[in-house]
């Protein structure tokens, strides 16, 4: 689904395929407005494109780490797009349910490959971005748990996020940390 995004084919004089623009509506409701928003991305410039596909799978990746997207973690995910992407609901709505269906149908075969793209064509400053961003998504429900966490540590080396950075982030959620928490309910009850 992401692969024309991330992966898109060249023609012989380097030029990225398109495809034909979606027909004309014929007021379908929810399909015309998904055609318009597949036109939206497609339209895109091919790196804008991957850069958006690429973060939001990264996104994804993070909320699907217990196996387990919540609607929480979905409506984090749609917010982060917007937010640092500058991209309207509908198109964050959809880019996400597309990152989701990735995470959960291909996930580990692709987590590697897909971060590694999204560092190849980000900055420092939107990598520690997007990793804060994975951070918000994981904590939408209340909680970090030790199977996100251990993939937010994996994310972070992926795209070479220095420990410090890492460091300030995860300081940033420290009370959402379900060992933290855990802690805090045994002191509690002591």
């Amino acid at each position: 689904m992401f692969d024309k995004f991330l992966h898109p084919k060249k023609a012989d004089d380097g030029i990225v395929e398109r495809p034909a623009p979606p027909p004309p509506s014929d007021g379908a409701g929810d399909t015309a407005t998904v055609r318009r928003i597949v036109a939206k991305l497609e339209a895109m410039p091919p790196d804008q494109a991957r850069f958006l596909a690429a973060a939001a799978y990264t996104l994804a990746r993070a909320a699907n780490a217990d196996m387990d997207i919540s609607d929480e973690e979905t409506a984090a995910i749609e917010r982060e797009l917007q937010g640092h992407e500058s991209i309207d609901e509908a198109t964050a709505v959809l880019v996400t349910e597309m990152a989701k269906l990735q995470a959960k149908t291909v996930g580990a075969t692709e987590d590697y490959v897909v971060t590694r793209e999204f560092k190849a064509l980000s900055d420092d400053a939107q990598r520690i971005a997007v990793l804060r961003a994975c951070f918000a998504v994981m904590a939408a429900n209340g909680t970090i748990s030790a199977e996100e966490t251990a993939v937010i540590n994996e994310i972070a080396e992926e795209l070479d996020v220095p420990d410090a950075d890492l460091n300030v982030i995860r300081a940033d959620y420290h009370e959402q940390f379900s060992a933290v928490q855990q802690v805090r309910r045994i002191a509690g009850n002591a």
